[in-house]
C-alpha cells in the first residue's frame, strides 16, 4: 500500500520525497482544487519530477475541478509539456476533460479525484470501463462500504486517511460559490464552512469539523483489503506537518507501534472520520474554533495551570478565553512550579505551574508550538533523503578489463541496465589480492547519490589486484550513467498529429419547456393542476454502496452517477449536482444509454452557458431554486431549523431519509422573468425546483413565468464564478 503525500510548493514537495512519499499530487499554478495554494510554474514541475523520479517517486498533476470550454483547449499546450517530460498521472474531476486527456495522451493515467463523488462499485467500475486507472473514494464512506468497492472492481482504490475534512460530500459543496462567487469546484473555496453561524441567537462554528486522523488499526484494515494508496489531506500545510505525516504512516503501514505527533504540529481537533457505521456528529464536530489552535495542555486558575500535557522550555502557548477567543501567546523561557523555587527546564502531567504572563479572562491554554516535536522533524528534514534501489553486479577477470553493471527498474516496471567497462586489464597480485567482500562493500558506498545498493554480487578470479580507485571511478560513472538514463525512461514522445479536439457550433434560438422538480406530493398535485406536464421528484445527490437498493433508478431525473448508469427510463434528465459546464462532458453523457437532457450547472454565467454551443442532447438550467449549499453526510443540523452566516444569508437545514443533512440557501434563485433570454442561449427546458414553498407562492411563481412580477435573483449567472 502506498502513500500519496500533499506538496503546495517546492519546500513541501522535498519534505513528502525524502520522508519516504511512494506518489506525491501537486497543481500547477492557476488551476486544481487547491487554487490558493502556491503551486508550480511549468518549470517549477519539471524539476519536481525529474527529482522524484530519481528516487522512486511519482508525480501526479492536480486538475481536479470543473472546466470550462476555453480551459480545457488553453491547458493543452503545458499538459503536452509535461506529458512528453514524464509525468506519472493526472487527477480529474470533470468526465469531459478525462475524455479530452484520454484521447491527447493516451499514455498517461488517469485518476477520478474525490470531488466526483464515486460511492458504490457500479460508478467505479464504470470509470475503469472508461479508462480511469484510479478512483479517489469520498471520505464519507466506511470501512464496510469500502470493503465491498474492492471486492467489485479492480480499479485502483485510493483512500484519504489524513487532514482537513470538508463537511458537505466534496463536489458537493457550492456554499461559497452562491454566497460570494467562489467556487469550491473551481478550487476557490472560501471555506464557509470554518465561518461562524447564528442558531437561535447561539453563535458558534456550527459547520466546522475536525480533522481526520486514522492510526494503526484502520491503517491495517485498509491494508488488508488490498487498497492501493492512502492519502494524505494537507498543500496548503506546512513542510512539517508533511514530513510528520508521511513518516507516521510508513510506520502504521509497517504495522510499527509508535506515538502519534502529527496533533502536535497542526491541531484543531482530530477524529478518525466517517471509517466506523456508529460515527456520530460528536465525534466529527468542533463547534467551540475552526483554526489549528494547538493541543490543550490544561485549564488555568487565576495564574495556574494544572498541566495534562508535558511541557518544556521553548515551546510556545495560547490563551483562550472560556469562549475560545484568542487572548494572546507566549513562549515558554521560564518554567516555575507551585511552591518550588528551583527554576525548571520542564514539567510533567500533573505538575502544577505558575504562568505569570497570562491574561485576565484567560480559562484555557494551548500548546501551539512543540519543541521537542518540532526539532525532532527538524533533525530529520536536514538527514532524509529518498534513495532508489540498484542492483551491481562486478566481474574481475585476470587480463580482461573490469566490468561493473548495473539494473534500475522504474516506477512503469521498465527494466533500465547499463555497463561500464575500465581503462586498464587487470593484474595478478603481487602482494595483497583482491577480496570479494571487500570489493562489495566498496560498491555499495554510494555516499549523497539517489541510489542504495539493494543487491551487488562480485565475480572475480583469485589472486588479482585491484585498486580501490578504479572501484571508486567505475562505480561513481556507472552511477552517473544510470541516473541519465533512468530520468530519460520516463521522457514520451507525443506522436499524435491531430489534436482531438470538440469544435464549437452556435446553437439555435429554442422556445424552453418548463419543468417542474418537486419535493412532496402535495407540491405535485398543485403543479399539475396549473398545467405542467413535466415534473421530477427530489432525489439523493450521492448513491452509497449501503443505500444502493434505496435508489430510484425509474426517476426521470438522476442526481447521481449510479442513476444515471443504472437507470430504467429511455429518458433521463441529469440534474446540475452533477456539475457539467462544458462541450466534453455534455457529449460524454449523451454516450450514456436514455440521457436525453442535462441540466447545466448553476455555476456558468449565461454567456459561458451559450458559448456551450450545440450538442448532441437538450440543455436545460434552473429558472428558480432554492439552492442546495451543502450536501453532508450526517445529519449535524436539526431538521427544518434555520441558521444564518455573518452576511446575513439565511439557510435553512433538511434531513433526508438516509439521515444526510442538506442545506439550502433560503433566498432563491430565480431568473424566471428571463424565460425568452434563456432560450436565446440554446436552453431547451427550464427547471423550477421546490423545496418547502406553500400553494400561494407556487401558484405565483408558475403564473408568472416571464413576467417581471418573478423577483430578479440571478446568482451566478450574472457574475460567474472564480
Amino acid at each position: 500500500m502506498k502513500i500519496v503525500a500533499p506538496a503546495g510548493n517546492l519546500e513541501r514537495f522535498y519534505s513528502a520525497v525524502n520522508a519516504g512519499a511512494d506518489e506525491i499530487y501537486m497543481g500547477i499554478k492557476g488551476f486544481g482544487a487547491r487554487r490558493n495554494a502556491q503551486n508550480f510554474t511549468l518549470d517549477e514541475y519539471k524539476e519536481a519530477i525529474d527529482y522524484a523520479h530519481k528516487r522512486g517517486t511519482r508525480i501526479f498533476l492536480t486538475l481536479n475541478t470543473l472546466m470550462k470550454n476555453v480551459e480545457i483547449d488553453f491547458l493543452y499546450t503545458n499538459l503536452k509539456a509535461l506529458y512528453e517530460y514524464g509525468l506519472d498521472a493526472i487527477i480529474v474531476q470533470d468526465l469531459g476533460y478525462f475524455r479530452f486527456i484520454k484521447e491527447n495522451f493516451p499514455e498517461i493515467d488517469i485518476h477520478g479525484s474525490t470531488q466526483m463523488t464515486v460511492s458504490n462499485h457500479f460508478e467505479a467500475e464504470y470509470l475503469r470501463k472508461l479508462g480511469f486507472k484510479r478512483v479517489v473514494l469520498p471520505r464519507e464512506m466506511t470501512f464496510e462500504e469500502i470493503k465491498k468497492i474492492r471486492e467489485n472492481t479492480s480499479i485502483e482504490l485510493e483512500v484519504f486517511v489524513s487532514g482537513a475534512l470538508c463537511i458537505s460530500y466534496s463536489g458537493n459543496c457550492y456554499m461559497s460559490s452562491f454566497i460570494g462567487g467562489r467556487s469550491g469546484n473551481r478550487g476557490m473555496c472560501a471555506q464557509p464552512c470554518r465561518k461562524l453561524y447564528n442558531k437561535e441567537g447561539k453563535c458558534n462554528f456550527l459547520l466546522s469539523p475536525k480533522d481526520q486522523l486514522m492510526g494503526k488499526d484502520e491503517i491495517q484494515k485498509l491494508k488488508s483489503i488490498g487498497i492501493n494508496s492512502i492519502k494524505i489531506e494537507g498543500r496548503m500545510k506546512e513542510k512539517t506537518y508533511v514530513n510528520e505525516a508521511v513518516t507516521y504512516f510508513k510506520d502504521m503501514i509497517d504495522n510499527i507501534d509508535r506515538e502519534e505527533k502529527l496533533s502536535n504540529v497542526f491541531n484543531r481537533g482530530y477524529s478518525k472520520g466517517y471509517f466506523y457505521k456508529e460515527t456520530n456528529p460528536s465525534d466529527i464536530m468542533n463547534r467551540d474554533y475552526s483554526a489549528t489552535m494547538g493541543k490543550p495542555i490544561g485549564i488555568i486558575s487565576g495564574k495556574e495551570l494544572l498541566l495534562e500535557d508535558s511541557i518544556v522550555l521553548g515551546d510556545g502557548i495560547t490563551y483562550l478565553s472560556k469562549d475560545y477567543q484568542v487572548l494572546g501567546g507566549d513562549y515558554i523561557n521560564r518554567i516555575e512550579k507551585k511552591n518550588q523555587r528551583e527554576k525548571f527546564k520542564e514539567a510533567q502531567v500533573g505538575d502544577k505551574i505558575i504562568l505569570k504572563n497570562a491574561p485576565k479572562g484567560a480559562k484555557y491554554v494551548f500548546k501551539n508550538f512543540d519543541k521537542v516535536v518540532i526539532d525532532e522533524i527538524s533533525s530529520r528534514l536536514k538527514s532524509e533523503n529518498k534513495k532508489q534501489e540498484i542492483e551491481l553486479i562486478f566481474e574481475g577477470r585476470l587480463g580482461e578489463k573490469p566490468i561493473l553493471k548495473g539494473k534500475i527498474i522504474n516506477n512503469s516496471g521498465k527494466e533500465i541496465i547499463e555497463s561500464l567497462v575500465g581503462e586498464n586489464l587487470i593484474e595478478e597480485a603481487s602482494k595483497k589480492s583482491a577480496d570479494p567482500k571487500n570489493i562489495e562493500e566498496k560498491l555499495m558506498e554510494t555516499g549523497d547519490t539517489t541510489f542504495i545498493v539493494k543487491d551487488c554480487k562480485v565475480y572475480i578470479d583469485n589472486n588479482i589486484f585491484l585498486p580501490i580507485s578504479v572501484l571508486k571511478e567505475l562505480r561513481r560513472n556507472l552511477l552517473k550513467v544510470l541516473e541519465e538514463k533512468l530520468v530519460e525512461s520516463y521522457r514520451r514522445n507525443l506522436t499524435n498529429e491531430k489534436i482531438f479536439k470538440i469544435e464549437i457550433e452556435k446553437d439555435e434560438i429554442k422556445t424552453p419547456e418548463i419543468s417542474v422538480m418537486v419535493t412532496t406530493k402535495e407540491q405535485e398535485d398543485i403543479v399539475r393542476s396549473l398545467g405542467i406536464n413535466k415534473i421530477y421528484h427530489r432525489g439523493y445527490d450521492v448513491a452509497k454502496e449501503e443505500n444502493l437498493d434505496k435508489i430510484d433508478l425509474n426517476s426521470n431525473l438522476a442526481t447521481n452517477l449510479y442513476q444515471v448508469l443504472e437507470n430504467k427510463t429511455d429518458d433521463i434528465t441529469v440534474g446540475w449536482n452533477l456539475n457539467v459546464g462544458n462541450i466534453y462532458t455534455l457529449n460524454e453523457y449523451s454516450k450514456i444509454k436514455g440521457v436525453k437532457t442535462v441540466i447545466i450547472s448553476p455555476e456558468l454565467k449565461y454567456e459561458e452557458i451559450e458559448n456551450i454551443g450545440k450538442v448532441p442532447v437538450r440543455k436545460a438550467m434552473l429558472g428558480y431554486s432554492k439552492l442546495k449549499g451543502m450536501y453532508i453526510e450526517l445529519g449535524i443540523i436539526a431538521d427544518k431549523s434555520t441558521f444564518e452566516n455573518e452576511q446575513q444569508d439565511i439557510f435553512i437545514s433538511r434531513i433526508n431519509e438516509f439521515g444526510n443533512n442538506e442545506i439550502y440557501f433560503k433566498k432563491p434563485l430565480n431568473v424566471l422573468s428571463q424565460v425568452k433570454r434563456l432560450g436565446k442561449l440554446g436552453i431547451d427546458e427550464v427547471v423550477i425546483e421546490l423545496l418547502d414553498e406553500t400553494e400561494e407562492e407556487i401558484n405565483y411563481i408558475i403564473k408568472n413565468i416571464d413576467k417581471k412580477e418573478n423577483a430578479y435573483s440571478p446568482y451566478n449567472y450574472e457574475r460567474g464564478v472564480f
